[in-house]
This record gives structure tokens, C-alpha cells and sequence, in this order.
């Protein structure tokens, strides 16, 4: 029993000098690498493979065309990170014609880019698209205008901003403002998301106020001309009309236009949205063009357009994989709120 006793006292001491060597030596170790790193600096081994993953990798755009300010913005933030990690970006411009745009997806999908961030002229027209370039492995990334189809959409909530457009007008001309509480609705394409889902939110709030009228519900096709023409018919009809509830500034200074040559005794208060350009968004609030203006703001959405790309490329799912919205924070302006960065211009994206 003594010998036993004995052996077994002498591997526990064995083991516990060999387990403290071991500890000395990762010690040691351990003063080396601190020493090393206090004196040249470790690499990161994460940053060369995170890099080298986007090279060679292309982006499809396709807007509805590169004449306005939300497609340069949107064009402009992304080809400034492109150029810094080093892919490829494939723009198709459609100028206005669905038809047009549809070719250009699909000759984007044989092109087979990595990832294609476009817009849906209307909720139909680029479905049978969408579902092509998905079985081949293409993500999609819808921006501003979603479709019947689901893909991952970035941009504004629609229906929240036709109910906080509604509930402005409301507190201008509804009941105690000793207005005539008539509204003229101004819609773009009425299939596009942008006119469906906004003119829900609008009538969601306006049917609870008995005292507001609807004089005029109409589409003006996201033409600012024909949103002048309109706007002038309804004045002209309904000259105590107070105010204009519209679904973009690129045609609702149009409507704003028509208003101001009327030079009614009492103001017509028009509410609009869009991504924030300085010439379209505070200029125009400035010189009263609009009464207030809902910004969901460009530089937000490119950013997240950015970091969307960043995670499709590194991600390897599948395209088909769920999809997710990236709703974008809007804010209302009034030439009241308005301060030296609530709008953009493109020397922001340089």
C-alpha cells in the first residue's frame, strides 16, 4: 500500500511540473507575441481573403432611367465602393420604357452578374424576369419599387408615407382651420408600388375625417407637365381648394408650379416626397413650391444598397434564399426645419 501510495505521489508531482512547464512555456509565448505586437503590429488575416472576395465580381443596374437625381445618387454611392474594393458595375439605363427595361434584364442575366439592383417600372411587368434571373443564381435587389414577386427591397415604407402625406394636409385644412378641407390627390403609374400602396395609406387616414373631400384623384404618369395640367384644371374648378397631396417631387413640381401662377388669396398646400436633392427637395421648400416634403433621403439608401452588396458577396446563399426588407428612415421637412444637411447634392458622394 506505502508503494503504491508512493508511485502515485510521484506521477502526480510528475504531471503537475510537466503541466506547469507547459503553462511557463504558453506564458512565455504568450510575452513573445504581446512583445512582437507592441513593437511591429499584427496583420489581420481576415482583411486579405474579405478583399479578395470581391474581385472579379460584377453588379447589374438598372433603373428606371439615369435622368433623375435618385438614380445618379443611388449610381454614385455604389460606384464609390465599387472603385474601392474592386468589382464591376453594369449599368443599363431604359430610359422611361418598360419595354426597353425588360430587355436590358434579360440581357443582364446572360451577362450573369453576381447581384442586379434595379427598379420595378410597376408591380407586373418584370416578374417573369425576377424569377429567371433568380434560378440562375442571381441575387435581386429591388430599390424603392417592389414587385408582385418578392425579391430583398431597400427604400421607402409607401404607406407610411401616404399616411404621414394625409395626416399634414389634415392638420392644415380639416376640422378647426376654417379651410374648405378639399384635397386633389396627385398619383404616378397607377400600377407602380409607389401609387398603390401610398394611395392606401392616404385614403386609410383621409376616411376618418368626414370634413376632407377628395375633388380629384388622378395619375400624372411621374410627368411633371401633365401634373400641371391637372393641377391647373382642378384650381380652376375648385378654386378653394386647399390642398395637393402628391407621390413625387419629379412630377409634383408640376402641381406646385400651377399653384403658385394661380395666386390664390389663400395658400394651397402641396405635400410631396423624394430622396432629398438639393434642387428638387430644399430649393423647392424654400422658394414654396411645396409646403412640406417627405425625405427619404439617397445617401441613407445607397449606403444601405452598399452594405446589401457587401453581404450577398461574401455571404454564398443561395439566391433564392428569403428575402428581406431594408425599410429607409424618412424624415418630413418644412422650410422650418430645414438645416445645412437635410439635402444632398452629388459633391457628397465624392
Amino acid at each position: 500500500m506505502k508503494t503504491f501510495l508512493k508511485n502515485k505521489i510521484k506521477g502526480l508531482c510528475g504531471r503537475t511540473a510537466k503541466l506547469g512547464l507547459t503553462m511557463a512555456v504558453a506564458g512565455l509565448a504568450s510575452a513573445m507575441t504581446a512583445n512582437v505586437a507592441q513593437a511591429e503590429g499584427l496583420n489581420d488575416p481576415t482583411l486579405a481573403p474579405y478583399y479578395e472576395t470581391f474581385k472579379g465580381k460584377k453588379i447589374g443596374y438598372v433603373p428606371f432611367s439615369m435622368s433623375f437625381d435618385l438614380a445618379k445618387g443611388w449610381l454614385a454611392g455604389m460606384q464609390k465602393q465599387a472603385d474601392e474594393l474592386g468589382y464591376e458595375i453594369i449599368t443599363r439605363d431604359p430610359n422611361w420604357n418598360t419595354d426597353v427595361g425588360s430587355q436590358a434584364m434579360s440581357q443582364l442575366i446572360n451577362e450573369k452578374p453576381d447581384v442586379i439592383v434595379y427598379m420595378n417600372p410597376d408591380l407586373q411587368s418584370y416578374a417573369k424576369i425576377l424569377r429567371k434571373a433568380q434560378k440562375a443564381g442571381i441575387h435581386l435587389v429591388a430599390v424603392n419599387l417592389k414587385s408582385v414577386f418578392p425579391t430583398h427591397y431597400i427604400g421607402e415604407d409607401w404607406q407610411q408615407n401616404g399616411v404621414e402625406e394625409a395626416e399634414y394636409i389634415v392638420s392644415k385644412c380639416g376640422a378647426g382651420t376654417g379651410r374648405s378641407g378639399k384635397v386633389s390627390i396627385m398619383q404616378g403609374i397607377l400600377t407602380s408600388a409607389a401609387s398603390a400602396y401610398q394611395l392606401y395609406g392616404v385614403m386609410s387616414v383621409l376616411e376618418k375625417h368626414p370634413e376632407m373631400t377628395v375633388v380629384s384623384n388622378q395619375s400624372a404618369n411621374w410627368d411633371a407637365s401633365k401634373a400641371h395640367e391637372i393641377t391647373q384644371t382642378v384650381l380652376q374648378q375648385n378654386p378653394d381648394l386647399c390642398g395637393v397631396i402628391g407621390f413625387w417631387d419629379g412630377m409634383d413640381i408640376g402641381a406646385g408650379a400651377a399653384v403658385k401662377e394661380a395666386n390664390l388669396a389663400e395658400p394651397v398646400y402641396v405635400v410631396t416626397s423624394g430622396g432629398g436633392a438639393k434642387e428638387a427637395a430644399c430649393d423647392k421648400l424654400l422658394d414654396g413650391t411645396y409646403s412640406a416634403y417627405i425625405n427619404y433621403d439617397v445617401r441613407r439608401m445607397a449606403a444601405d444598397i452598399n452594405s446589401t452588396i457587401k453581404i450577398l458577396l461574401q455571404s454564398e446563399l443561395p439566391a433564392d434564399m428569403k428575402p428581406f426588407l431594408l425599410p429607409t428612415p424618412s424624415k418630413m421637412l418644412t422650410k422650418d426645419n430645414l438645416t445645412e444637411s437635410s439635402c444632398w447634392t452629388m459633391a457628397d458622394f465624392k
